[in-house]
């Protein structure tokens, strides 16, 4: 599955790779986020899951707000690797 290929990809950089973390938590919002993006294209008047993506893109922002200030190496790593969202230029 998705996670999976995830957490050997980031297990082989670090050893010890924990679920809980802010760039795996990231990684799975991001996934049904996609998921639920194609889902919302067929099917535009499911206004259940248009209010759970919402929620789910909130709680994204939180954590990447939280890991922008935190780390913001993880973070700029993070965003790359996703490719979810412009660098900022100043």
């Amino acid at each position: 599955m998705i996670k999976n290929s995830f957490i050997s990809v980031n297990s082989q950089e670090e050893k010890e790779e924990k679920k809980g973390s802010v760039e795996f938590q990231v990684f799975s919002f991001t996934t049904k986020i996609r998921r639920l993006t194609s889902h919302l294209e067929l099917h535009r008047k499911d206004y259940l899951s248009q209010k759970g993506l919402r929620k789910i893109l909130g709680k994204r922002q939180r954590l990447l707000a939280y890991l922008s200030k935190k780390n913001e190496v993880r973070y700029k790593k993070l965003i790359s690797q996703l490719g979810i969202r412009e660098p900022k230029i100043y």
